[in-house]
């Protein structure tokens, strides 16, 4: 759930303070087929583009298959839309009991995992790894902070090694690795996405500091989601796979389409695929190159990977408990009011990143936009 932050306040963005929910059903035609879209509850009297938006999405195809949108206000669920299939090569629809993976939306709630941490005083961000983890500190790594690893500064975007799918498995194979690596620039000079390592460094922080030494997925289910009633996972169980949607690649001319609505997509695809063969970006695909997911492979429908404690792309939940998540954390539900107040500035708002070759304000594991019509106002 994105929110705004002005004048040391935390505010919903605008046109959520203008919705009003119904219930309603009905089936759109796209391409000729019904694509089963369940309104649980129908967004009424939003702006006219936020309308249009949902319309392409939803009714002229923009969505293939299908999705969910879950929107929480003053602790309420004000919107919560199911459409279109989870698996539609077996015509499975998407219902309110749909999970998918979230991908880097993970990222946002390891960050949660790191800041009750802080909350609770057992960890501080501009604590050295190396303090509570003394061999991480090998090979240069040794001034590295925890602040450094959620912000993307530690310099470990990708690592000197490939990591395989069974290593990924062993959480103790992940340390070793990570203990041996030389990072990427000198830590803290720069800033560049660690698009996969971070979830191994977070989950690691939190084995190293938690008192009885969890990994994330434990450590996220007892102290969070027990408590507050969340289905969100890092590791699905083997019993609830066949509840996660099955993931496709757009064909071509999907691509085509969409690089004429709106032509930046051509810079956001050279960057994923025209990087030289020395460039951090592909060495990042190399770390991992049972991750793929393009027109011809795509594991991420893998259950192996469902199952892992990747806490950077493979969480899995439902929109409707992620949406109650960040709810609660907004709330100061989950960390006080004071470490809210911390997260309202990026730590980074100026200059290229260092992987993606834009900026990308970020700070404290969220990432930072500013707002589209009130640009004095930051989201994350």
């Amino acid at each position: 759930m994105t929110q705004t932050i002005d004048n040391g306040r935390i505010l919903s963005v605008e046109v959520v303070r203008r919705i009003k929910c119904i219930s309603n059903q009905f089936d759109d035609g796209t391409n000729g087929r019904s694509s089963n879209i369940t309104k649980e509850k129908c967004v009424l009297n939003l702006p006219t583009e936020s309308r249009e938006i949902r319309k392409k999405n939803f009714i002229d195809g923009w969505e293939r298959e299908g999705a969910a949108i879950s929107i929480y206000q003053d602790n309420e669920l004000v919107v919560d839309l199911q459409g279109g299939y989870a698996d539609a090569s077996s015509l499975r629809p998407w219902t309110s009991d749909t999970r998918t993976v979230v991908f880097s939306a993970t990222k946002a709630v390891s960050a949660l995992c790191i800041a009750l941490l802080v909350d609770r005083g057992q960890l501080q961000y501009s604590d050295r790894i190396c303090q509570f983890w003394p061999e991480f500190g090998q090979n240069g790594k040794e001034n590295i902070t925890v602040g450094w690893i959620m912000n993307h500064r530690a310099g470990l975007a990708a690592f000197g090694e490939p990591v395989t799918k069974e290593d990924a498995l062993d959480h103790e194979k992940v340390a070793e690795i990570i203990v041996r690596q030389k990072p990427n620039w000198r830590p803290g000079t720069k800033a560049g996405y660690h698009a996969i390592t971070y979830g191994w460094l977070v989950d690691q922080i939190i084995r190293h500091v938690d008192f009885k030494h969890r990994g994330i997925g434990t450590f996220f289910k007892q102290e969070i989601a027990e408590k507050f009633g969340i289905d969100f996972h890092f590791g699905l169980p083997s019993e609830e796979e066949h509840t996660v949607s099955r993931l496709t690649a757009p064909p071509f001319f999907y691509k085509v389409k969409e690089i004429l609505y709106d032509p930046r997509i051509i810079y956001l695809l050279s960057i994923l695929n025209l990087r030289a063969p020395n460039s951090i970006a592909r060495k990042i695909r190399e770390t991992t190159t049972w991750m793929k997911l393009d027109a011809n492979v795509n594991t991420f429908n893998d259950p192996d990977l469902h199952r892992m404690e990747q806490a950077a792309a493979l969480g899995i939940t439902k929109a409707k408990d992620l949406a109650k998540l960040f709810s609660l954390f907004l709330q100061g539900k989950i960390v006080s009011n004071n470490l809210l107040d911390l997260f309202k500035t990026p730590e980074i708002s100026h200059g290229l990143d260092e992987v993606v070759l834009a900026p990308l304000p970020k700070g404290y594991g969220f990432m930072y936009e500013r707002h589209p019509f009130k640009p004095v106002r930051m989201l994350f």
